[in-house]
């Protein structure tokens, strides 16, 4: 209407315009075709008809109820970044068409600081996912998309402290995410202590912001209230494809673990060990996490070998000057050999939570009872690649 009021839409106007109305249909022609190909009986017109196919509909009877046939994705851009994670890659954001109003970092307020950057941003996410799953006032501080320190308490001060205190090394330049409004003397705190790329939190109060601002490049995001988790699938891109899947989700309590060893866990070690393995969810595999009193002791993250996983969370302890005497440990699959609780126990790691499966179950098992060491298996992995 301004344009007409104008003489008349020029090309560039209408080409903007033609574009926003074929992605308008487009997205709803998506919302139709997977509608009709996720709806009803699968027909399997691409198959040869003396072809005897198996595959995912034989293999698992929901398969054609939960996948589309074809998968067509609605994203609008949000922002373009600086650069992707090196400065040589370009970068932008873009929002799905469902994205939650609030709880993530997709759609947070930036209330001061520089420019957000790609890897801001994931690792902004990878702290948030992380803290969004415990109750208890917690702090997850995340350096290159793993998180360094982890920790619960009566108040987000003082889970920073001791979050900070399991690897303040890591920590410096890092992310930090709380599951509670953020406020000045936490803000102070943070400041006194460490240099910081990004704060997140549900509500920044302004005293906080305040405090902050003396540090203008500190970028800080409100993502407002959680709620329930997002209903999204997780995707990774591979050469000419996309894997998807459903999202890595856990509600595991004490209840649904089996005790393997002849020693029972204590009711502090459980509370340690579901701790422990909600922290491990998050970790890059193979992930090894050592916790004592609702905080990490120490983290192995990303190795190749999960024995090198348990040493170096013993490393990180050491380092911090943390003793791992009574501590227990969380790792995210099973141990393949003894010798990854060998090293657990050499370190005075008093309890275990794995998946178990592994053919030498029995091995480790042994183990843990010759070092008096409580296990128990959850019969679920968390692989995170």
């Amino acid at each position: 209407i301004e344009a007409l009021a104008q003489g008349g839409s020029t090309t560039a106007q209408r080409r903007s315009w033609a574009a926003q109305a074929y992605a308008h249909t487009a997205t709803y022609d998506g919302h139709v075709a997977r509608w009709l190909s996720t709806t009803g009986e699968r027909t399997n017109a691409g198959s040869a008809p003396d072809s005897d196919p198996v595959g995912p509909d034989e293999a698992d009877p929901d398969a054609a109820a939960r996948w589309p046939e074809t998968l067509q994705a609605s994203l609008s851009l949000a922002m373009t970044l600086r650069y992707g994670e090196n400065p040589h890659q370009h970068a932008a954001l873009y929002l799905e068409s469902e994205v939650p109003v609030s709880g993530v970092v997709a759609t947070a307020r930036l209330l001061q600081g520089k420019e957000l950057s790609y890897n801001n941003l994931a690792d902004a996410d990878a702290a948030l996912e992380c803290v969004r799953r415990f109750e208890a006032p917690a702090c997850v501080i995340v350096k290159h998309a793993n998180p360094c320190g982890v920790a619960l308490a009566d108040d987000i001060a003082k889970a920073y402290t001791l979050a900070n205190a399991t690897d303040p090394t890591s920590a410096f330049g890092g992310v930090i995410a709380f599951n509670r409004a953020l406020v000045a003397g936490t803000a102070r705190s943070i400041l006194a202590r460490q240099f910081v790329e990004v704060i997140v939190a549900p509500e920044i109060e302004a005293a906080a912001l305040a405090v902050l601002a003396r540090k203008p490049n500190v970028r800080v995001l409100a993502c407002g209230s959680f709620g329930e988790e997002p209903a999204c699938l997780d995707v990774k891109r591979i050469a000419g494809a996309l894997l998807v899947q459903s999202a890595d989700r856990d509600d595991l309590a004490a209840a649904d673990c089996r005790v393997v060893s002849k020693r029972p866990p204590t009711d502090e070690e459980f509370r340690d060990l579901l701790f422990a393995w909600r922290v491990a969810m998050h970790v890059k595999s193979n992930a090894i996490v050592y916790a004592h009193d609702r905080r990490t002791i120490g983290i192995g993250a990303g190795q190749m070998s999960r024995v090198v996983s348990a040493r170096i969370a013993a490393m990180k302890a050491e380092e911090a000057g943390l003793s791992v005497a009574g501590a227990v440990m969380a790792s995210d699959a099973f141990l393949p050999f003894r010798d990854g609780l060998d090293a657990a126990a050499a370190a005075g790691i008093r309890a275990v939570i794995q998946p178990g499966g592994s053919i030498r179950d029995h091995e480790v098992i042994a183990a843990a009872d010759e070092h008096g060491i409580a296990m128990v298996f959850t019969g679920v992995r968390h692989f995170r690649h």
